[in-house]
Formats: C-alpha cells, sequence, structure tokens
C-alpha cells in the first residue's frame, strides 16, 4: 500500500500560519496535482510529505504508516526538485545511481536498474555525459531516472517543468504521466500552471492561503467550481467574475432560487460560452482583439466591467466596434458576493 493520507495537518513558523486544516488523501496509484499561486502553501505540503519540514500538528500517513516526524531517509519516497539537484561532476549514470550507491545496492543490481530507467527516458546513449552537456529536458529526465530506480511506490514532484520551454514543458508532462501509469506510482505533483494540472491529474487540490479551496477531478473543477477564485484560477482564458449591474440584476432576478438577492451575487461565465448575437443582447464595446490561430480572444467593456470572450478562428472585429453578448443561463455560475462560495445555478433558459 502507498497511499497518503494528510489528517488536519498544520504549519506556521512564529505568527506565520503556512497551513490550516489541511486534509486530503491520494489514493494509491494515482497523481494528484497541489495547484495554487505563489505563496498558497502546496510546496509547503509536499515538504512536509517528504519529510523536510514538520507539521506543528496533525498527521502525515504513508501506506498506513505514521510518519509526521520521521525523517526523509525512512519514508520510502523518491522526490524530484525545481532545480535538478544533478552534481556537475558526475556523469549521467553517476547521477542516475548516486542513491542507490548510499544505500550500497549490489553492482549487478545497479547495472539492472540503470539500464531499465535509461531505455525507458532515452537516456542510453547519454550515460557519459556530465549534466552541463545536456539540454534542459535531458536533465529532467536524469532527475526522473534517479527517482525511477530508487524502485519506490511514492514520488513527490515540486513543480519539475518550471524551468523548460513550452514546447518541451508539453512532451515532458506527457512523459511523466506515462512513466506514473506504467509504473503504477502513487505522485504527488506541484505546479502553478492549470493547464499543467487539468492535463495529467486524475485529482487536483486547489490551494490558496494556506488552505485547500477544492478538491476533485479536473472536470469537477473546471465544470463546477466550488469557489470564485477556483472558476478564475481554472481555465484558460479564466472565467469572466461579473458583478450584477442593473441590466444584469433586471435579467437575472426571474431565474434566481428563491431568496437570493441578484446584488449579493457574482456571476461566474467562461469565455467560450459567451456568444456575439445579431440582435438581442447586451452591449458590450471592444477593447482589445489577440488572435491566437484556432480562436481569438476578445476582451470587451460591459458597462463599468470587463468582460472576456474566445471565437472560433479570426473574426474582422477591431478596437471600439460595437456588439451584442449573450450566453445560455445553465452555463451560469453563481457565487456569494460575501464569501465566494457557489450558489446554486439558475433555471435553464436562455440570458
Amino acid at each position: 500500500m502507498s497511499a497518503i493520507i494528510l489528517k488536519n495537518v498544520d504549519k506556521s513558523w512564529g505568527r506565520f500560519q503556512a497551513l490550516t486544516q489541511i486534509n486530503f488523501k491520494c489514493e494509491q496509484g494515482q497523481l494528484l496535482v497541489l495547484l495554487g499561486p505563489s505563496g498558497c502553501g502546496k510546496s509547503t505540503t509536499l515538504r512536509l510529505i517528504a519529510g523536510l519540514e514538520t507539521p506543528t500538528s496533525g498527521r502525515i500517513e504513508i501506506g498506513g504508516k505514521d510518519v509526521s516526524y520521521l525523517p526523509p531517509v525512512k519514508r520510502n519516497i523518491s522526490m524530484v526538485f525545481q532545480n535538478y539537484a544533478l552534481f556537475p561532476h558526475l556523469n549521467v549514470a553517476e547521477n542516475i545511481l548516486f542513491g542507490l550507491k548510499a544505500r550500497k545496492v549490489s553492482l549487478p543490481e545497479q547495472k539492472k536498474r540503470l539500464e531499465n530507467a535509461a531505455g525507458l527516458l532515452g537516456l542510453s546513449d547519454f550515460l557519459d555525459r556530465k549534466p552541463a552537456q545536456l539540454s534542459g529536458g535531458q536533465r529532467q529526465r536524469v532527475a526522473l531516472g534517479r527517482a525511477i530506480v530508487a524502485q519506490v511506490s511514492v514520488c513527490l514532484m515540486d513543480e519539475p517543468l518550471s524551468n523548460l520551454d513550452a514546447k518541451l514543458r508539453q512532451e515532458m508532462r506527457q512523459e511523466i504521466r506515462f512513466l506514473q501509469q506504467r509504473l503504477k506510482m502513487t505522485m504527488i505533483y506541484v505546479t502553478h500552471d492549470q493547464v499543467e494540472a487539468m492535463t495529467i491529474a486524475d485529482k487536483i487540490i486547489l490551494m490558496k492561503d494556506g488552505h485547500i479551496e477544492q478538491h476533485g477531478t479536473p472536470e469537477a473543477l473546471y465544470n463546477r467550481p466550488e469557489t470564485a477564485f477556483a472558476g478564475s484560477f481554472i481555465g484558460n482564458p479564466p472565467m469572466n467574475i461579473l458583478t450584477p449591474e442593473p441590466v444584469l440584476m433586471e435579467m437575472l432576478s426571474s431565474r434566481l432560487p428563491g431568496g437570493i438577492n441578484p446584488e449579493s451575487c457574482q456571476i461566474g461565465i467562461r469565455p467560450e460560452n459567451i456568444k456575439i448575437s445579431e440582435d438581442q443582447g447586451m452591449e458590450a464595446r471592444v477593447e482589445t482583439v489577440e488572435y491566437l490561430g484556432a480562436d481569438t480572444l476578445i476582451a470587451c467593456r460591459f458597462g463599468q466591467q470587463n468582460i472576456t470572450l474566445t471565437v472560433k478562428g479570426k473574426t474582422g472585429l477591431t478596437a471600439g466596434d460595437p456588439l451584442k453578448l449573450r450566453w445560455e443561463a445553465d452555463h451560469i455560475h453563481l457565487f456569494d458576493a460575501s464569501n465566494g462560495r457557489r450558489l446554486e445555478n439558475m433555471e435553464r433558459g436562455n440570458l
């Protein structure tokens, strides 16, 4: 068993509360992503699991064993860091085998594990090279190789792709997902990149200010965000969060669930769900147009607020053009303006 469980975990340094009541379970063989902006507590959570920090209170279990205060070496885990953590004076083979040599694993076993890892990662032709002779992607593969040869069932990754360019990040995250599934690893992966999280995760934990904002599948976080923050953080471009203006409140009031005042709501609508109408709709004015190839991103001024929508292909609109916008009511997400928590959706229909 290699499930990871955190129960009521707090972490503070003096008066600074870094984490508050962190509770979750990463199932055996699952890839769980800790996602959130800088300073949200995701890396601190990973360091607690790794044993690089100790919790102020609470309990951490790995494989059914309480490891809350055990040193990293006794947790039977591997870890991949953001900066690769390679020894510049050692070649690829020596870097990959460093941990096995420290644990005095037999030479035949070292050779066998090295061959397997190098074959998986496409490093067989680079074993004699030093890190300085490798590309960023190859260095990251060496760091992954060191985790693979350890042959432990739990792997922790702290923003491992942040030093790579966009194309290489896409390739490497596909490789990481493939390796995780092939080796049946339990993996916790930290990133601030929501695209990265959405593409590789079985489950995502979205964090903010040291607490868990939402925990669920990528589909759940995208289709049913539990807070306005979750809605605006997940999605590219992000969800529009609107404050009801008079024109909106008039249309909303007849469709809101009983007892909800439209003035107390925030309205969330994703850019891809907004349509340009030829006749009926809410009036807006184009501010910027960004052509992205397959799609065009249009930023508009809507009353006193900004609103963004996407359209397929290229559009003839330019800055200053008036247009009318509409969307279906069942694409609207309602949030309480006082705390940002999700409210029930409106009745189906068109707005």
